[in-house]
């Protein structure tokens, strides 16, 4: 997908290592001449021919100094600089999954099972619906390649933990750097051992949210910032909110520093907040441009989310217009009706979306999207279109 826009293609030279700067002594200024002191004789092309000597003085009859062809008034003594302030020391590596625990993970197993994938593969061969498949992931991908003027942030969140809201981050962000050209950022903002590192396949970390509010600085360049960053597959990087360390704390003024800074090195920035009322939360979802709520598809969690819709009713209209729901199930059978549930919390003016059921989401673990069920894939994919698309109404 071509660029749009001159700013994409900076930050592309940029991750690519190319250098924008001219070559020495070609496009430079001229260097500058110092002026010749007073008296001094003029270059003409000939050479100027000195007058006769005069005689020296007599010994008792000093001669008067000449006057200073220029007064120069002392500069005004100015206060000195601040000392900046000494970025922080750089923090130990520290390994994602523990290594007494690395051998307990089983392998991984696919979304769906070999003869639910048989049936459909037969289907598809003696009916249409191959063509339609086909058409609607053309819509989706383009959706999703579509340019931007300033990077789009969407803001992930839940009413309690356990909602799936780390997975549908994880899902928006490997889906949108899968389709985009321009870099990706996941953001982890829920320092109380969040687990988008995990499941986004990190190995090690070293620097977080709160880290790199200190470091951060306007005339940093992409290759600048991404060296604190976590790279992914596909032009994706990843910035921790903590190294699993029990009470990291993140401010908000932390937040708003580092996000307000990143915004222009990055298309898409997708942020796992922390789980509902908490404040960082709270600013997270004001700020973006799109906003996304995971709740799990039982009736406690339809409950919660509902009300917190109605609340949101009473908020700037673009909030509501602005948030999609996604109801995600966690077991193969749920306990309610969800396409009814869905249409209640689409009378809020939400939109809403069910994540299916799938078997290699519930087990956890790092997300393999090769692995997904085609419901669940197909349904990521559709989120990350209408979510892309809210963002870019909102400035």
């Amino acid at each position: 997908m071509p660029n749009g826009d001159n700013w994409q293609g900076d930050v592309l030279r940029d991750l690519r290592g190319a250098s924008g700067a001219p070559a020495a002594g070609t496009g430079g200024p001229p260097a500058s001449v110092p002026p010749a002191p007073p008296g001094a004789a003029q270059a003409s092309g000939t050479e100027r021919i000195p007058g006769p000597t005069q005689p020296p003085a007599p010994a008792r009859t000093p001669t008067p100094a000449p006057a200073p062809a220029l007064q120069r008034t002392p500069a005004p003594q100015q206060a000195p600089a601040p000392p900046r302030p000494r970025r922080p020391s750089a923090p130990d590596s520290r390994a994602v999954v523990d290594s007494a625990l690395s051998g307990t993970a089983r392998r991984p197993q696919r979304g769906e099972p070999v003869a639910v994938r048989a049936t459909r593969a037969v289907r598809r061969i003696v009916s249409s619906s191959a063509a339609r498949e086909v058409s609607e992931l053309t819509r989706t991908a383009e959706a999703l390649q579509q340019p931007v003027t300033t990077g789009r942030q969407i803001a992930v969140t839940s009413i309690r933990g356990g909602a799936g809201k780390t997975t549908v981050a994880a899902l928006l962000g490997t889906a949108y750097a899968h389709y985009r050209q321009d870099p990706v950022l996941l953001v982890e903002a829920d320092p109380a051992l969040g687990s988008l590192p995990l499941r986004l396949g990190a190995e090690t970390l070293r620097w977080t949210t709160a880290d790199l509010a200190d470091i951060v600085e306007p005339q940093m360049s992409l290759l600048d910032v991404t060296g604190y960053l976590v790279q992914l597959p596909e032009n994706a990087w990843l910035l921790p909110g903590s190294q699993g360390q029990i009470g990291a704390m993140l401010d908000t003024s932390a937040y708003e520093r580092v996000m307000v800074a990143l915004r222009r090195y990055f298309g898409v920035t997708v942020v796992d907040c922390e789980t509902l009322p908490a404040e960082v939360a709270r600013v997270a979802l004001s700020a973006s441009q799109a906003r996304v709520l995971a709740a799990p598809a039982t009736l406690d969690g339809v409950t919660s989310t509902y009300a917190v819709l109605q609340w949101m009713q009473g908020l700037p209209r673009h909030m509501i217009d602005g948030t999609v729901v996604v109801l995600s199930s966690t077991v193969a059978r749920p306990g309610i009706d969800v396409e009814a549930a869905a249409e209640k919390l689409r009378s809020t003016g939400a939109g809403v979306h069910v994540l299916p059921y799938d078997r290699h989401l519930a087990a956890g673990g790092v997300l393999r999207t090769e692995l997904l069920g085609r419901p669940a894939r197909l349904a990521a994919a559709r989120l990350a279109a209408e979510v892309f698309q809210l963002s870019q109404k909102r400035r």
